[in-house]
């Protein structure tokens, strides 16, 4: 136990600000992804749309994945800063490419088309799996 209290003492503040700075990068990332996107997630969930809340968590999820990485392999707040921005530039150039490739992705996503969601998901999703590992490489 004597041990413990030190290692806490000394490691909490760390870890809590490397974790703030993270969720603030999540949030900044959120807030810049429904900015870019055409459709506008919040009123398409209010209404019930699956297809949007669908798409929207899972971007949540594929922002996270690769912060995620940049905590585990970085010690210093200004690396995770610096990579997380970098894994929040490529996943938001995801979906950039996704609307370019899939045609007529806002108004699939806003008619509730969940395939078309689950699609643009997976993109999304194993592009994450892909930046992380590249950034824990």
């Amino acid at each position: 136990m004597d041990s413990i209290l030190p290692a806490l003492q000394l490691g909490l503040p760390h870890l809590i600000g490397q974790f703030a700075a993270t969720l603030g990068l999540l949030g900044l990332g959120i807030a810049a992804y429904m900015t870019l996107t055409p459709f506008h997630e919040r009123r398409l969930i209010r209404d019930g749309n699956v297809a949007a809340g669908v798409v929207l968590a899972g971007t949540l999820v594929a922002l996270a994945i690769p912060l995620a990485a940049t905590l585990a392999v970085n010690v210093l707040l200004l690396d995770i800063v610096v990579w997380g921005l970098v894994a929040l530039v490529i996943q938001l150039a995801t979906f950039l490419a996704a609307s370019a490739l899939i045609r007529n992705l806002r108004d699939m996503i806003e008619a509730g088309n969940v395939a078309a969601a689950l699609v643009l998901v997976g993109l999304e999703l194993a592009v994450a799996l892909l930046n992380a590992g590249a950034m824990a490489g």
